[in-house]
Parts: C-alpha cells; sequence; structure tokens
C-alpha cells in the first residue's frame, strides 16, 4: 500500500509558490514535497539537502534565508487566512518594518501602503483580524487619505486640494470626512498647506481672508522634500562665491555660440543654474567647454546623470567621468537612502547633472541636500520631454519660479551631422508635424493600418531591413512604443523579437544567455554596482536562481527579489527610453495609444534616436492631433510657490 503524499501547510504552500523563498526557484520550489518539506517546522539545512541540485552550502543559504524571512512569512499567514494573495506581502517588511504582522493585526488598513493593494483587500484582512470591523473606524479614513495621496503621486502630484480628498472620502463613505483628515495629518503621514498669503490692497479696511478652496495636502515625504528643494536652491544661490573671472569664458569660447558662452559665464557665478534647449541646440557641447574652463582652473566637478546611458554618454562628450545621480550619492540599495547627505557632502566645486527632466522631487532634495554651501549645481535638460517617472516637476517649476537663472538654447548647430532627426524634433518640441525630406534615410516613415500590421513592420525593420540597408546591427537597435499590451506593445513586441533575435525557453525567469532585457526598479545594493530603473542590459550567464546581466555600467548578478523587476528589452515604453539614446530606434505608434499620445510623449521617443530613426504610424490623424494640442496633463505642485515666496 503506497504511502499518502504529505498534505502540505496552506500558508506554506503559498509562500513558496508566491516567490517569497529568497533563492528558492520555481523547479526547487517544485521539488519541496518530494523531500518531505510541506510545512516551516520541516525546514532544516539537513531535509534541504535532499532536494535536486542542492548541495551542503546552499541547503545552509536556504535555510539561513527561509529564516530571515520570518517577518514576511507572518504576513503571508494573516493574508491566506483572509483569502487575500500570497503575493501582497512582497515588500512588507521593507514598507511597514520587521514587526508588519503586529502592525497588520493593530491596524489592517495599513495594508494599503503596500503596492498593489486594493481598499476592498484591506477592509477583507479588517475583518478577519477585528472583531466588530467597522466602515466607519477612523483607521479606515485615515488611510484612504493617505491612498487618495498615494494614487495622485502616480500621475505626479505632489499635492491635493483638500476638496478632492475630501470628495475621495465621501465615495468611500466615510460620514466625518474632516476627521479623517485631522487623523491623517496627526498621524504624520499627511501635511496640510494653508493658501498662499494675499497681499491686501492699500484701501482695504480689513486682511483678506484666504480663499479654503486653495488648501492643499500632500504626503508628508513629498511636501518636506519639495520644501527642502526650495530652501536648498535658497541656500547655494545666497552661499555662492564667483569661481572665475567671466572674462575666463574666452578660453573655451571658440565654436560657441553668444547664447553659449553666457550659459558657461553663468555657471561661474551663480548658485544655481539651468540649460535648456531641444537636441542639436549644443547643449552637451557647452557642457563639454564649461568643463575644460573649470578643469583648467583645477576646479573640482562632478557629473552625473539619471541614467547609466546618459552617464555614459556625458562621459564620452566631455572626457570627464560622469556617474548616475544615484551612484553620485552612494545610494544605500535597501533602505533608499544615500550616504551622501548633510554630514558627508559632495566635495566637488561644481556640480553638473544633464537629463534634469528626469529629476523627481526627492531625488532633488538629496542631490541638494549633498551640496554643501558655495557648491554650484547645473542642471542641463529640455523641458519639451516627459516629466519624470517619480511625483514632481522640477525643471519645469524651477524655469517657472523665476527664481534661478535660465538659458535657452534655441539655435540648431546639428544640422548636417544629424539633419533629420534634429529639424523633425524641433518641430514636434514647437507644435508641428513637419513633413522631413531625408533621402538618406536618416528617417524613414512606415505607414501600417492597424497594431498587428504595425508589430509586423517592426519586427521587419529591426530583423531585416535597418540591418541589410543602413548596417545598423540589431543588437544597437531599440524598438520604443507607448504602451505595454496590444500587439504593438511591449509584451506582444519582445515576444515576436526573442523568437527571431534570441529563441530560447527561458531557463531562468524566464531569460536566456543572449537576452536584452530592461530594469523596472532601482536596486543598487546588488554586486558589484547594482542597477537602476531604465538601464538596458544583455544576459551573459544564468545559474540556479540567478541572471548576470551586462548593464552600461558593467556587469550584475541579479538574484531574489531584484528578478522580477527585470523584463525583457528589445521593446521598451517611452517613459523607460528616457535618458537614453541608440544609434538606430524604431518608435511604433499604434491605434491604441492615440488617447496617451502627446507633444511630450512624442518628442520624447523621436530623440532616442543618434543616426536612424524608423516611425511606424499607426495612429491616423491622432499623432498630429496630439503634436499640434496635446500637451502632458499639469502636474499638481508646490515647489514653484516656494521657490518664489523665498526669492521675494
Amino acid at each position: 500500500m503506497s504511502t499518502p503524499a504529505p498534505t502540505s501547510d496552506p500558508v506554506f504552500a503559498a509562500f513558496c509558490a508566491a516567490g517569497l523563498w529568497p533563492g528558492l526557484g520555481k523547479r526547487t520550489a517544485a521539488d519541496l514535497p518530494a523531500a518531505g518539506i510541506t510545512s516551516p517546522d520541516d525546514v532544516t539545512a539537513d531535509r534541504l539537502l535532499k532536494l535536486p541540485r542542492v548541495g551542503r552550502q546552499r541547503a545552509e543559504r536556504l535555510f539561513s534565508s527561509f529564516l530571515a524571512a520570518a517577518p514576511t512569512y507572518e504576513v503571508v499567514e494573516l493574508l491566506v487566512g483572509a483569502g487575500l494573495n500570497a503575493r501582497l506581502a512582497v515588500n512588507s517588511a521593507d514598507a511597514l518594518g520587521q514587526d508588519a504582522a503586529r502592525r497588520l493585526r493593530d491596524d489592517p488598513w495599513a495594508l494599503l501602503s503596500l503596492s498593489g493593494v486594493t481598499l476592498a483587500d484591506a477592509d477583507r484582512l479588517a475583518i478577519t483580524v477585528l472583531s466588530g470591523a467597522d466602515r466607519q473606524d477612523t483607521r479606515r479614513g485615515r488611510a484612504i487619505v493617505g491612498l487618495t495621496l498615494r494614487t495622485a503621486t502616480r500621475d505626479g502630484h505632489t499635492v491635493l486640494p483638500a476638496d478632492l480628498v475630501v470628495a475621495a472620502l465621501r465615495a468611500e463613505g466615510i460620514a466625518d470626512p474632516a476627521a479623517a483628515v485631522v487623523a491623517a495629518v496627526e498621524s504624520g503621514e499627511v501635511l496640510e498647506h494653508e493658501p498662499p498669503f494675499v497681499e491686501p490692497d492699500e484701501d482695504a479696511d480689513e486682511l483678506p481672508e484666504p480663499d479654503p478652496a486653495l488648501r492643499t495636502l500632500s504626503l508628508a515625504r513629498y511636501g518636506m522634500a519639495e520644501e527642502a528643494v526650495a530652501e536648498n536652491v535658497h541656500r547655494l544661490a545666497a552661499t555662492s562665491g564667483r569661481i572665475a573671472d567671466p572674462a575666463s569664458v574666452r578660453s573655451v569660447a571658440k565654436g560657441l555660440d553668444p547664447a553659449q558662452q553666457a550659459a558657461v559665464a553663468q555657471v561661474l557665478g551663480a548658485g544655481v543654474s539651468l540649460l535648456t534647449g531641444g537636441p542639436g541646440t549644443g547643449k552637451s557641447r557647452t557642457v563639454a567647454s564649461l568643463v575644460k574652463l573649470l578643469e583648467t582652473k583645477g576646479t573640482e566637478v562632478a557629473l552625473a546623470a539619471p541614467t547609466g546611458r546618459a552617464a555614459k554618454r556625458l562621459e564620452e562628450l566631455t572626457d570627464h567621468p560622469a556617474v548616475t545621480v544615484h551612484r553620485l550619492l552612494g545610494a544605500q540599495g535597501m533602505t533608499g537612502g544615500f550616504a551622501r547627505n548633510e554630514e558627508w557632502p559632495l566635495d566637488a566645486d561644481v556640480v553638473v547633472v544633464d537629463e534634469a527632466s528626469m529629476l523627481d522631487v526627492e531625488l532633488t532634495a538629496a542631490l541638494l541636500e549633498a551640496c554643501p554651501d558655495g557648491t554650484h549645481l547645473l542642471l542641463v535638460g529640455d523641458p519639451a520631454q516627459l516629466p519624470s517617472i517619480g511625483p514632481g516637476h522640477v525643471l519645469g517649476d524651477l524655469i517657472d519660479s523665476g527664481a534661478v537663472p535660465v538659458t535657452e538654447l534655441t539655435t540648431l548647430h546639428r544640422q548636417a551631422a544629424g539633419g533629420a532627426i534634429a529639424r523633425l524634433a524641433t518641430g514636434v518640441r514647437g507644435g508641428e508635424l513637419v513633413q522631413v525630406d531625408s533621402p538618406d534615410r536618416e528617417v524613414v516613415i512606415v505607414p501600417a493600418v492597424g497594431s498587428a500590421e504595425a508589430a509586423k513592420r517592426v519586427v521587419q525593420l529591426v530583423t531585416d531591413s535597418i540591418p541589410r540597408a543602413l548596417g545598423i546591427d540589431p543588437s544597437t537597435v531599440q524598438v520604443v512604443t507607448p504602451v505595454h499590451r496590444g500587439p504593438a506593445g511591449t509584451i506582444e513586441l519582445n515576444k515576436a523579437l526573442k523568437a527571431q533575435l534570441n529563441p530560447g525557453d527561458g531557463t531562468v525567469f524566464g531569460f536566456d544567455v543572449g537576452d536584452r532585457v530592461v530594469a523596472t526598479a532601482n536596486h543598487l545594493d546588488l554586486e558589484p554596482i547594482g542597477f537602476a530603473n531604465g538601464e538596458v542590459g544583455v544576459v551573459t550567464g544564468t545559474g540556479e536562481g540567478s541572471l548576470t546581466v551586462d548593464f552600461s555600467s558593467g556587469p550584475v548578478t541579479v538574484t531574489g527579489n531584484a528578478l522580477p523587476d527585470l523584463r525583457h528589452g528589445w521593446a521598451i515604453t517611452v517613459h523607460r527610453a528616457q535618458g537614453s539614446e541608440w544609434p538606430g530606434v524604431v518608435v511604433v505608434l499604434p491605434p491604441e495609444a492615440g488617447g496617451m499620445l502627446s507633444r511630450p510623449l512624442v518628442y520624447t521617443a523621436l530623440t532616442r534616436a543618434q543616426k536612424h530613426l524608423s516611425i511606424v504610424h499607426a495612429s491616423g490623424a491622432a499623432l498630429a492631433r496630439a503634436v499640434r494640442e496635446v500637451d502632458v496633463r499639469p502636474r499638481r505642485t508646490r515647489l514653484a510657490t516656494l521657490l518664489a515666496e523665498l526669492a521675494e
């Protein structure tokens, strides 16, 4: 008579199936029951040693990593008990601390601070862990205020009018929205901002009442970040001395137009200054001349950009080392903090950050806090590009505030070297879709009807036409699309491109050696240097539950919770492509992208190409209309107001 298979503990099974045991791959997880491991009590190094492909060292490591994951395991127990998906526990220890389970028993609505959780999920947990759970519980109202503000940050807003938050509370059946707002503010998670002070008329008998409709709320982290940016811009402007005589610009002025010379001179005197302009207007050339001038004076310069590729390009153009902003600040992988700060500031006299349109408010706050008094900061960017993925509108707000000097370059210098791409981009930047004559096929427009035909054209261009006609290797051609879903979205295009360029079964987490991948989150703690969101690399090796990926910043061994943050990268979204350039770019605009198209999105997509740009155009009249009429939805922020107030 055969012995019955051991019955698995449902919590343990859910924990393993959700990939929450660090270092345990899917194959090994499937082998656990056969080795008699079906509950937490069964997990010992000796039992793990019975698994196929597991030696003594790996068994010890798996045992240690299981013990270390205890806080996550306790959260899974609560979730499974409430009939919720165990995967919601992925970042619970990071978001709620080592005692996450205790905190959730005390306040089940704290679950809403994890990503992917809905209010219905948190309500289900509340019904399971609280006796007499009540929709009017103040903890529930407080959590909905936080959730409403967090949801708004996904669209880039740092603040919301209090009225909108009150409306959201009413929509969820909260009888006393004002009390919920007070509870959220008292918890310290939310800040309340009074309307800006209005100067009274000289004839007025009494002070005007501020308009209560202008009262705003923010998550404390973003409210404080905006205040920190404003205060630190003000501090650097007030403490900067002149680094060099403006006349010294003459020594590097050869080939610079008057606006470019003025930009170099500005940095020598101003604590914070901006250099803006479209592609081909010579921003990089201006920065290279500035670096050359400062090097001859023995001034310490630090160059950085938000992405690895942009930093590499900056380094090539200036012949001076450049790093990502995260690396410049010494990002602490797991904590999300930075080693460089007020206590241990940067030791550069001048800091230059390229692609500044990508800076969100928290990264900018960290950068400014790490600049000691007297540092000169130059932000270089193109405000016509898409704003940052994270909340805030830093570059735009700095320009709008009038609090810092801005030099805008408008003359096209790259006419000969990058004619058609630069002309097309300049037209789009100004709101016009111009017809470009490109006999050398620098820009090629490929019309298509519908998404399926567009997808077919993309694969044909990357794998055949561009390499054959232009001699550009497919490994240096990047496909950029506005959408994830549909035949011409990233998911399907990557499947089709992988089948042609690197067929395989996806042995580790769906990837094979030779696959192109893109990072969808920062993991700067991985050995030896980690990777940043948006970096594109190539898989060069696979291990049990690990990949070696060669990014532009160097090779990285990717394991554990960093693996789910990699996607195939032959086709990426416009947002992910921002800050990077490739020799060849295929931009696909399918019909389903119509509603998402905006001038900044189209402009950002086109300007990723260095030598060749193919546009697979299947969005009909929506493209010209978007370029002509649709700017990105304005972001609600306080930074411009704060800067203007401090500048008075």
